[in-house]
C-alpha cells in the first residue's frame, strides 16, 4: 500500500498496524511477528557483537571496539554495585547488562525513517505492515517486565525461604500484630502488582509517544510537495524531524537506563529482608 495516497488518519493507522498472526481462531492469542522478529534479530546482533569483542579482547592497548565494550560493562557494573550488595557478578550485573543493551537497541529502531522503511518492507520484503520498534509494543515491554517480576519472586523464595517470604507478606510494613496481617497483605499485593505495570508502561509510553511524533512529522513532510508553495513546509518538517531525532537520543538512552535500574532495584529488594 502506497503511503502517498493515504489520508492523515490512514497514514498513521498504516504505520501503527502490526504484522500479526493469530493462533487458532485468534480469539485469544495473537503474535505480533514484527516485534518478535525484530527483538530476536537485535538480540542476536547485539550480544553477538559483545561476544565477538570479548572473545578477541587483549590485555594490551585495547582497540576502539574493546574500549567501548569495556566502558559499557564498567558503567553497568558500577550501577549494580551501588544498589546490590551481594555477589553482583553471579547474576545481577550480567542481567542488568543484558537488559540495558537489548532495550537500548530496540529503542534505537525508532531512528529509522518511517517512510523509507515502509517502502523497504513493502517492496523488498512484500510486507504491508511492519512495526520496527519492539518497545513501542506494550506486549514486548510487559513481557520484559513480567520476566523481571518472575525473577524477583524466585529470588524472594530462594533467599528468604517460602516461610520467610510469607512472613514478610503478612508482617511488613505495619508489624506482626495479627490485626495488621490483612492490611500488610493488601499493601504488598498492590506493590507486587504495580511493579510490572509501571515497569512496562513507562518504557512503552515514552517509545510509543516518540513513534507518534516521528509519524506526525513524517506525515507533514510527505504531504508537502516540492512546489514553491510547499517547499518551506517540507523544509521545516524535515528540520523538525532531525531536531526531534537528536532530542530523542536522550529519551532512547534514558529509558533503557531506567528500565535497567529498576531491574537492579527489584532484584536487590528480593534479596533484602524487611
Amino acid at each position: 500500500m502506497s503511503t502517498e495516497a493515504l489520508t492523515p488518519t490512514e497514514y498513521i493507522n498504516h504505520h501503527l498496524t502490526f504484522f500479526a498472526k493469530p493462533i487458532g481462531d485468534g480469539s485469544f492469542w495473537t503474535l505480533n511477528v514484527d516485534s518478535l522478529v525484530t527483538a530476536g534479530i537485535l538480540g542476536i546482533l547485539g550480544f553477538g557483537f559483545l561476544w565477538w569483542v570479548v572473545r578477541g579482547a587483549t590485555s594490551g592497548v585495547p582497540s576502539k571496539r574493546q574500549a567501548f565494550v569495556e566502558l559499557a560493562m564498567e558503567f553497568v557494573d558500577e550501577q549494580a554495585k551501588a544498589i546490590f550488595h551481594g555477589d553482583r557478578h553471579a547474576f545481577v550485573a550480567p542481567l542488568a547488562l543484558t537488559v540495558f543493551v537489548w532495550v537500548l537497541l530496540m529503542n534505537a529502531m525508532d531512528f529509522l525513517p518511517v517512510d523509507i522503511m515502509a517502502w523497504v518492507y513493502e517492496h523488498v520484503f512484500h510486507l504491508e505492515h511492519w512495526r520496527a520498534v519492539p518497545t513501542a509494543d506494550v506486549n514486548t515491554t510487559f513481557a520484559l517486565a513480567l520476566t523481571i517480576w518472575i525473577l524477583m519472586l524466585f529470588f524472594n523464595v530462594k533467599v528468604k525461604g517460602f516461610g520467610g517470604w510469607m512472613h514478610e507478606l503478612f508482617c511488613t510494613p505495619f508489624g506482626s500484630n495479627p490485626l495488621m496481617w490483612i492490611f500488610n497483605l493488601l499493601f504488598n499485593v498492590v506493590e507486587y502488582v504495580s511493579k510490572p505495570l509501571s515497569h512496562s508502561l513507562r518504557l512503552y509510553g515514552n517509545m510509543y509517544a516518540g513513534e507518534i511524533i516521528f509519524l506526525l512529522l513524517g506525515m507533514w513532510a510527505a504531504n508537502s510537495s516540492w512546489s514553491t508553495d510547499h517547499f518551506i513546509g517540507f523544509g521545516i518538517a524535515s528540520l523538525l524531524t532531525v531536531g526531534w531525532a537528536i532530542f530523542h537520543i536522550l529519551i532512547v538512552v534514558l529509558q533503557a537506563f531506567i528500565f535497567m535500574m529498576l531491574t537492579i532495584v527489584y532484584i536487590s529488594m528480593a534479596h533484602e529482608s524487611h
